[in-house]
């Protein structure tokens, strides 16, 4: 994969307020290790630096936040070692990366147009604050396409903002549920037109700068502690997923562009 198919994340701090933006506009932004990589970098970057105040996070293009992670990277899982290491060792390296962003020091908000899918959707939901454009859709349909898991960690944080209920349709029936119902359950603050939601973005950043940074950091921590606290181990589901006849039968589907045959084994 050369540097352009691989994309990038990129930041830019301008005064108290720094911007994230995945820029892999021509695979709806879907994550690559490189990008994953980048984005723990920039959060260490940002951890440092106590002159930012608010972190805002987008997807270039216009079309979607991140449509997950690179599915033709899972063909190579099971090359070296068993597809269920590959799979813990990968479930693994996207909380280290969505702990570095929900450990951030300072409020966080995602800038959401269009598709918000996986491994989007966790990087949205870590954050404190979401607001989209009305064609918005949120969705881990990982049962239709790829025929993996999430790690405990994801599912805790997605039911701490979705509610069991909705979960259960994303993960269980692969619904993608649209804008209209992401506010109506509280999961954005707020819907707005495309031609409004730089304006949305800059005064919900404005607000937040204005307020006290310590409580902010500390009412930020404990509200992660307490959706992290007692969290029972996954391992055992995550290998028997990924070590899955299925889970390979997705793969080689999704690549191959037809419909995935599942033989639940």
């Amino acid at each position: 994969m050369s540097t352009a198919e691989e994309g990038a994340v990129r930041l830019r701090i301008e005064g108290p307020v720094a911007s994230v933006l995945f820029d892999r506009p021509q695979a709806r932004n879907a994550m690559t290790w490189a990008m994953y990589s980048q984005l723990m970098h920039i959060c260490d970057q940002l951890s440092a630096d106590a002159s930012v105040r608010v972190v805002t996070f987008r997807g270039a293009g216009g079309e979607a936040f991140v449509a997950g992670t690179d599915i033709e990277q899972f063909t190579a899982f099971g090359s070296e070692r068993p597809a269920g290491d590959d799979g813990v060792a990968y479930e693994k390296q996207i909380d280290k990366c969505i702990q570095k962003l929900e450990s951030l020091p300072m409020p966080t908000l995602a800038i959401i147009e269009g598709w918000t899918i996986g491994g989007g959707l966790a990087i949205a939901t870590t954050c404190d604050f979401r607001i989209a454009t009305p064609a918005s859709r949120f969705g881990v349909p990982i049962a239709k396409t790829l025929g993996n898991c999430l790690s405990v960690a994801n599912l805790a944080r997605q039911v701490a903002v979705w509610g069991l209920p909705r979960v259960k349709r994303m993960l269980l029936l692969a619904e993608v549920l649209n804008a209209d119902e992401a506010l109506a359950c509280g999961f954005l603050k707020d819907v707005v037109d495309a031609s409004g939601i730089d304006e949305a973005a800059a005064s919900l950043c404005s607000r937040l700068v204005a307020l006290a940074p310590v409580t902010q950091q500390v009412s930020r921590e404990a509200l992660r502690r307490i959706v992290a606290y007692g969290l029972p181990a996954d391992e055992d589901l995550i290998h028997r997923c990924y070590g899955s006849e299925d889970f390979h039968e997705g793969v080689s589907a999704f690549v191959g562009k037809r419909s995935p045959q599942w033989q639940g084994r």
